[in-house]
């Protein structure tokens, strides 16, 4: 198979671009995109150090193949969202499908994860976000994900356990692994990291029994029929799936919230501190807005009072008349205006292209064997 073909973000000869930052360089050195001597020199010292983290994770997955390391079960159904990748790959919007379809059935399920990210006592991005989107859905994060599971059944009576991002947490044992794939960068570069994006080889996707690709609609019919097949051979047959992230609405500080086409046409600066800042560009040009500036940040940025006066300064100066951010962002900011300018974060969802029946039924026949549940 070819490297991935990432899809560029950019605002052409914009001079409100964020200057490429860290995670930006990495791509590109890691990807081939970036040539010479130097970038050469570092792919090559990046190899070296991927034959150690490579060869750990093979082990550590074999421990748990061979029954030699324990797995804990708990006393509720466990369906894990994860991925092979690091970066963003859409697992909060598929975590937040899951926990809806379930509730819709009458089922009380809790969401476990391991707060990469939160400050000492306070919950990260991801789960604030939920949190906004999923009111009274209990969360618990805990690097011990056995010990979180554990708690959400004591305390809060969940018959299923979401397990965000857990796909490489072995320990808890699930009835149900979802797999996202990113359209743009569904194989890492085919390198683990760190001379790629992998968190494990592609390998791994022999545990999954649903694969979805995310964000579906950034790459043509015969690229995704692509990545289908080579997912298929990889994980013997497992439930296939595609989603994009479909705009729902736009939402402010204080849950106020407006129709999308609120701000059809408008020039916006946006700004996101996400894993994948480009698939974020593509859901704004479903929305019509006209991106006048764009900057990133780091996944999981902690925005300082330095940053949000830099911005609203920064897209003052490009000529906006609102900004917009991602609904991860915003809940780490809490604010509505950023200087004159009003702050609106876009708020997507899942929407299925193909496999919503199939993925229902798996959750379908999960559900059936708890207690007094009926067929929905």
């Amino acid at each position: 198979m070819g490297n991935d073909e990432p899809l560029s973000s950019d605002i052409p000869h914009s001079p409100f671009r964020t200057p490429h930052s860290k995670a930006d360089r990495f791509r590109a050195v890691v990807s081939g995109r970036e040539r010479g001597v130097v970038a050469s020199v570092l792919r090559g010292a990046l190899s070296i150090a991927s034959v150690g983290y490579g060869a750990a994770m093979r082990v550590r997955n074999w421990w748990y193949d061979t029954d030699r390391a324990r797995i804990e079960h708990v006393d509720a159904l466990v369906v894990c969202v994860g991925n092979l990748t690091l970066g963003g790959t859409g697992k909060t919007p598929m975590v937040e499908w899951i926990v809806r379809w379930m509730r819709e059935r009458g089922v009380r399920p809790a969401v476990v994860s391991r707060g990469y990210g939160a400050q000492a006592g306070a919950a990260n991005d991801e789960a604030r976000e939920l949190a906004d989107r999923l009111p009274g859905v209990p969360q618990v994060q805990n690097r011990d994900r056995a010990a979180a599971a554990r708690r959400a059944i004591d305390e809060f009576g969940a018959q299923v356990i979401v397990l965000d991002d857990g796909f490489q947490h072995r320990r808890l044992a699930r009835e149900l692994d979802v797999v996202m794939l990113d359209a743009a960068e569904p194989w890492g570069y085919e390198h683990v990291f760190p001379r790629g994006m992998l968190r494990e080889p592609p390998s791994g996707l022999t545990r999954a029994e649903v694969v979805v690709l995310s964000r579906a609609d950034m790459v043509d019919d015969a690229r995704r029929a692509e990545i289908r097949r080579r997912a298929e051979r990889l994980s013997h047959g497992a439930v296939w799936a595609e989603v994009v992230h479909a705009p729902q609405r736009w939402l402010a500080a204080g849950a106020g919230a407006a129709a999308l086409d609120e701000l059809c046409g408008q020039r916006v600066a946006a700004f996101c501190g996400i894993g994948n800042p480009r698939g974020f560009r593509h859901t704004l040009d479903r929305c019509g807005c006209e991106v006048a500036a764009l900057r990133e940040f780091p996944d999981h940025h902690a925005y300082t009072p330095s940053d949000l006066e830099q911005l609203a300064a920064w897209a003052a100066a490009s000529g906006a008349t609102a900004i917009v951010c991602t609904h991860k962002d915003l809940v780490k900011i809490g604010v509505d205006r950023l200087g004159a300018l009003p702050l609106w974060a876009l708020v997507v969802g899942i929407e299925f292209l193909e496999g919503q029946v199939e993925l229902e039924a798996k959750l379908a026949w999960l559900i059936a064997r708890l207690p007094r549940c009926s067929e929905p």
